[in-house]
């Protein structure tokens, strides 16, 4: 199974948690999907489960967005492929917290 290595960047109260800088790398093994970003994510930094996504769906949680390659991914399938430039890591994947109010 082949592995690449992902850039990804956190909103700033992620970051805080998991005690990493604004772009972190993971290695990621098989294809690269938001599912297995966010898995690798999960399991090198256990602290952030629960807070990207639902502990029991696995949903994402309302507040957070994903985007790659100044796309809105939120809504794709979760086992879709990202962007070739994220997969290679020329571009990083980006959660975002969403701002609510009128």
């Amino acid at each position: 199974m082949s592995s690449n290595m992902i850039s990804i960047i956190l909103p700033q109260h992620l970051r805080t948690l998991a005690h990493v800088g604004v772009e972190l790398e993971l290695e990621v093994e098989g294809p690269v999907t938001q599912r297995s970003v966010l898995d690798a994510l999960e399991a090198r930094y256990p602290m952030l489960r629960g807070t990207i996504r639902d502990h029991d769906t696995l949903q994402r949680r309302a507040f957070l967005r994903f985007f790659a390659c100044e796309e809105d991914l939120s809504h794709e399938s979760p086992d879709a492929p990202l962007p070739a430039a994220v997969a290679s890591g020329a571009e990083p994947f980006i959660v975002i917290g969403a701002i609510a109010g009128g």
